[in-house]
């Protein structure tokens, strides 16, 4: 049995949920790999916050070069989230021999190119399943399964907030602001919702997936970006009455050796694949020259979906290291 002690970097919702994934499974994951994912320290400033989950204390740090320093650490998962300092952070992990696991889409975003060529130039892996669609393995499909193929244009569902906002008035013609209000009282949107109704996070997850599906670098403020808080039920009955549906759409496709790229509400038919993920599910649809169309869809937040992505990077990094 292969032992892999692991760092887990910020300890709120997504800190926890992989901290109680790695719990709940850690024997089956055993019996199918043959790997001891152990936590062995958290790095955490608040250490006595309230939590749905109860690691033994010696475990936690405030001090993150303990563990950047400690040989014992084999991978560290970066889940404080933000642009700074979390790639700094990253990269002085990297720097100390550390395997990196993160879920943090902005920081990917804005430091692509840096963090992948920081992890190369230090022979360490760098995994970011999490950053994309929470619990949905669409990056790992597209860096295995799908490099057979060209992708031509991809369409993604990528927030889980505007989704559930818009969904609620499509069913029951309610207003933004009420919906809104319902959204953060179910914990599906933050007290500053901005990041997410104004389509920040999803130009953030399709910069992302533009660097792997086509090569290519868009930064997250050249994405042309307008997101659901001008939506109103007007909007929604139009498209009704069109037999459509109203969508917060990111989107990109290679056109004449362009990326032409947007995050902006659309109607969509509601006989289209994209038109039946409702409330919080995200969903990314694909096109491929070879495999031509498919979807992929699930729960595209949450602290254990997203947690499990994250163990799922882990494993891989652990089954591809000594």
């Amino acid at each position: 049995m292969k032992t892999v002690n692991i760092a887990i970097m910020g300890f709120g919702n997504i800190g926890v949920g992989t901290y109680r994934g790695l719990e709940i499974n850690h024997d089956a994951i055993a019996a199918k790999t043959g790997l001891d994912l152990k936590v062995a320290k958290i790095i955490e400033l608040d250490i006595d916050r309230p939590r749905e989950a109860n690691p033994d204390r010696a475990l936690f740090t405030t001090d993150r070069f303990e563990a950047f320093r400690d040989p014992s650490i084999d991978i560290v998962a970066e889940l404080i989230g933000g642009i700074e300092p979390a790639t700094t952070f990253m990269s002085e992990a990297m720097k100390h021999g550390k395997h990196v696991v993160t879920a943090n889409k902005a920081a990917l975003a804005a430091n692509y190119e840096r963090l992948t060529g920081e992890a190369e130039e230090a022979g360490v892996l760098f995994r970011f399943e999490a950053a994309v669609g929470g619990g949905i393995p669409v990056i790992n499909a597209i860096e295995t399964s799908l490099r057979s193929n060209q992708i031509d244009e991809v369409t993604g569902i990528l927030n889980g907030t505007t989704n559930f906002i818009l969904t609620q008035m499509t069913r029951a013609g309610r207003s933004y602001a009420d919906v809104l209000k319902e959204a953060q009282e179910k914990g599906f949107a933050e007290a500053d919702p901005t990041a997410d109704v104004e389509g920040i996070d999803a130009a953030n997850k399709l910069s992302i997936l533009i660097s792997l599906c086509f090569g290519d670098r868009v930064k997250v403020e050249e994405i042309p970006t307008i997101g659901i808080s001008g939506v109103t039920p007007d909007d929604i009955a139009q498209a009704k009455a069109e037999n459509k549906v109203v969508k917060l759409l990111a989107h990109a496709a290679k056109e004449d050796g362009e990326i032409i790229c947007s995050v902006a509400p659309a109607r969509i038919d509601a006989n289209h694949p994209l038109a039946g993920v409702s409330d919080e599910f995200n969903a990314i649809y694909l096109k491929g020259n070879i495999l031509g169309e498919t979807m992929f869809y699930g729960k595209g937040a949450g602290p254990l979906p997203t947690g499990g992505a994250i163990i799922g990077d882990i494993i891989d990094i652990a089954t591809r290291t000594k």
